[in-house]
């Protein structure tokens, strides 16, 4: 039984409330009391009789402190780079050009299934470090470039054990072989639906959280994408959709009609879709990284917070579009944007976060949460829409300090 106290908290942020001079007192992983310091007590019965028996206390120098960020949409499970892909396509290729010259999601495909296991888990190691370093305590990771049923699984294990690393992330494994038809089913794509419904089962007992599907023109239809969620629900596994990236057809509609956890991207919803996802409580992540490299205009995301919508935020990170991997540089952008305020984007991060992938246990700083926090480089939380990529001081998940 450890107990830790954060003090000489500067600011401290904490999803509903802020504070001066505050302090923060962990029991093990858990936060048992945050607040003003000068309200810090005692005691806490069953816990600690006198506070001066604390085993740490960390000075934190006067610092801005918050929950650990959360990115609610992450494609890191890949390996190889599709560079020259956005060469050509910053040079005005098409897609076809691009296609024919051997790129696209089909060309990751194939150098994923082409390594071998300890070079993709190695890889992907490395990617999710560079998440929990920069502040961000909870990955939702999705595979979808193996598009194999021993492929997929195998991603999802290779989350599940990396998560138990020191250093890592929480990962919110997700299961996307329903990402784009694998070359080896052209001509058959109800064939290929049908086993990732077989697969939906496995991926649950594998360690999945959820199920996605990326609903789009080239990849799949509402009502494909409604009867593989409902399969992955009956598994047991979250739902939540690739929706309106580029066209709209219908994928916001199906988001609600099913309850999805999350419809994510959504820089082509309308009115109508907004009301429909504030209606079934589905939360909206929108990736403003991927939507710079994007002709469309940007998510409306100031309507969906008028309509009430509950706004999460991701890197989309993915080895054709984005490769940020800093939350910081994401609540920056989506405050340049979206119109975000620095407070709506913060909470976006955190509590918005913590909706998208449906765990009640993080994405604010008080008794009983996971105690996942950060120590920032700034002393008030307005400094996210300066630095675009502000740098976490010290990181501690669960309680325990992440050694950089």
């Amino acid at each position: 039984m450890t107990v830790r106290l954060l003090t000489n908290i500067g600011r401290l942020w904490t999803g509903t409330d802020v504070c001066s001079n505050a302090a923060v007192l962990i029991h093990d992983d858990r936060i048992i009391w945050a607040g003003p310091a000068s309200d810090l007590p005692q005691s806490v019965p069953g816990v600690i009789d006198d506070i001066v028996d604390v085993d740490h206390v960390e000075n934190l120098g006067g610092g801005l402190v918050t929950p650990g960020l959360i990115d609610a949409h992450s494609h890191p499970v890949y390996a190889g780079n599709r560079w020259a892909e956005l060469a050509m396509r910053t040079s005005g290729s098409s897609h076809s050009a691009i296609t024919a010259a051997g790129g696209g999601v089909n060309s990751t495909v194939t150098v994923t299934r082409g390594t071998d296991p300890w070079t993709l888990c190695n890889g992907v190691r490395e990617r999710l470090r560079q998440w929990i370093l920069a502040g961000t305590t909870t990955v939702e990771a999705k595979t979808g470039y193996h598009l194999t049923r021993d492929g997929e699984l195998a991603d999802i294990r290779l989350l599940r054990s990396l998560e138990g690393e020191p250093s890592m992330p929480r990962i919110h494994a997700t299961f996307l072989a329903a990402h784009i038809l694998p070359p080896e089913f052209f001509g058959r794509r109800r064939d290929y639906i049908e086993a990732v419904r077989l697969w939906a089962g496995d991926a649950a007992a594998a360690g999945a959280d959820s199920i996605d599907v990326y609903c789009d023109e080239g990849h799949f239809t509402a009502e494909e994408a409604r009867a593989l969620l409902l399969t992955g629900k009956r598994a047991g596994l979250k739902a939540r959709m690739h929706a309106c990236a580029n066209e709209r057809i219908g994928a916001a509609q199906v988001a609600a009609e099913v309850g999805c956890a999350s419809a994510d991207l959504l820089a082509q919803a309308n009115d109508d879709d907004i009301k429909a996802l504030a209606h079934a409580g589905v939360t909206a992540t929108v990736c403003p990284g991927s939507a710079l490299n994007s002709s469309r205009p940007p998510a409306p995301v100031r309507a969906m917070l008028e309509r009430g919508v509950t706004v999460a935020l991701g890197t989309d990170h993915n080895p054709g579009q984005c490769g940020i991997t800093s939350m910081p540089l994401v609540i920056g952008l989506a405050v340049a944007m979206y119109g975000m305020s620095v407070t709506e984007a913060l909470r976006a991060a955190t509590l918005g976060g913590a909706s998208a992938l449906r765990v009640g246990d993080r994405g604010s700083l008080a008794p009983g949460m996971t105690a996942d926090i950060v120590l920032w480089d700034a002393d008030h939380e307005g400094a996210f829409a300066w630095a675009f990529g502000l740098r976490a001081l010290r990181v501690w998940r669960g309680g325990v300090p992440v050694q950089p």
